[in-house]
């Protein structure tokens, strides 16, 4: 009977110690692999490559200066009482699902001032707020850091890694290994100022000879935050290291582009893809568009850097630069021309950015269409743009030709 009584004792015992353990093991370890309270998932990726429609149209939807805060409880900014009962974040994120589900676009945008740092208790969580609707339309996007991105709980590296992890973002740190336009002569890659400098292709529409050709190359860069120069506080720049880069990568891919095409027999498609840029903080040319034509709005002082580190000149010189579109500055929503270089601020786009009162929020949207041979697709032939205003109509307004694609004759 004593023997029955102490084997009870044990088995007891051996239970209660296996239920320390496995308390432990719950409150100490699996805690720590737990974000905002949600296990560990695999992201989830976009299709990939990213490629243009059956129909030959790719639409990219630019998302400038977003300025998300901390949701419900942060405050709108320079807006009519009359417009809003109660206006916060959740304004922002009601605007992006509208345009998403307006224009369907094939991949997001975001140039800079994703979440305004100062306002944000933890960068982590008001990114996922932030980025929500894009991920949960399962649409590519890709982002570049603003001047105020890093003010919260994140510096730059870690919000540039933390952006690559979400789901379907595309967007990188900085160009992968692999990527030998950064590789020096003995074999060393090599260091690039900033976070967020890379490149993604868009490929031809599936079935067609294009699928596997790359005819659209989109350039996004770090233009930093704030600097001091010669005891003087100005925005940051874009960087030589990463013209370098910029440089390279257009000589490496002219080179595989060279070869690809030299198979084809089709004089009507392009031996050089169109390529775009994304950044943040405007270049120092940019005040000279007030003196010029431009299509759009150009209210406010360009908020550039003090520094001119020759970014106009460097995408001048690589010839397939056709457009750049800049964030920052939110009242100016112009596009203008620069050494045949179109230049287009976005507007501002979030409710807790500043803004004019009365002058609704607004995206600008980029379509490129490519062209149509006697039994093929021949490459991009045009992009245009266009802009959308939150004002309860979705008003499009101040459409226009880029640039256009001419044969040679």
């Amino acid at each position: 009977m004593e023997s029955a009584t102490q084997k009870l004792k044990n088995s007891i015992l051996y239970l209660a110690f296996l239920y320390a353990v496995l308390y432990l093991l719950h409150t100490f370890i699996l805690h720590k692999l737990l974000i905002g309270n949600q296990p560990l998932r695999v992201k989830k990726n976009p299709d990939r490559p990213l490629r243009f429609r059956s129909d030959g149209t790719f639409k990219i939807l630019q998302v400038a200066d977003l300025h998300y805060g901390n949701g419900a409880v942060t405050r709108c900014r320079d807006v009519l009482e009359s417009d809003f009962k109660y206006c916060s974040d959740l304004n922002s994120t009601q605007f992006l699902k509208t345009m998403l589900e307006a224009e369907k676009p094939d991949f997001i945008a975001f140039t800079g001032d994703n979440i305004f740092g100062s306002s944000a208790t933890d960068a982590a969580e008001s990114l996922l707020k932030a980025f929500g609707p894009a991920m949960e339309s399962r649409i590519p996007w890709a982002a570049v850091l603003g001047n105020h991105d890093q003010e919260s709980t994140m510096n730059r590296e870690e919000l540039m890694f933390f952006l690559s992890l979400m789901d379907y973002s595309v967007a990188q740190t900085n160009p992968p290994a692999e990527d030998f336009s950064n590789i020096d002569k003995g074999g060393r890659k090599k260091h690039i100022d900033g976070f967020g400098n890379y490149n993604v292709r868009v490929y031809g529409p599936p079935g067609s000879h294009l699928a596997n050709s790359s005819i659209l190359n989109l350039f996004f860069l770090d233009s930093g935050d704030r600097e001091t120069v010669q005891g003087h506080r100005t925005y940051g720049w874009i960087k030589e290291s990463q013209l370098h880069w910029l440089r390279g990568f257009g000589q490496a891919f002219h080179q595989g582009q060279k070869q690809n095409l030299d198979h084809s027999h089709d004089a009507l498609i392009p031996t050089s893809p169109p390529a775009l840029v994304f950044f943040h903080i405007p270049i120092p040319e940019i005040p000279q568009l007030f003196y010029q034509k431009y299509v759009g709005q150009f209210q406010e002082a360009v908020a550039c850097s003090r520094v001119n580190s020759g970014v106009l000149q460097t995408l001048v010189a690589l010839k397939d630069v056709k457009a750049v579109f800049m964030g920052h500055d939110h009242t100016n929503d112009f596009c203008g021309n620069l050494d045949g270089i179109w230049f287009c601020y976005g507007g501002g786009f979030g409710y807790h950015g500043y803004g004019k009162a009365g002058w609704p929020r607004r995206a600008r949207v980029i379509s490129l269409e490519l062209g149509k041979g006697k039994k093929d697709w021949t490459g991009v032939q045009r992009i245009k743009t266009w802009k959308h205003l939150d004002d309860g109509k979705l008003s499009k307004i101040d459409e226009q030709v880029l640039w256009e694609w001419q044969s040679p004759r």
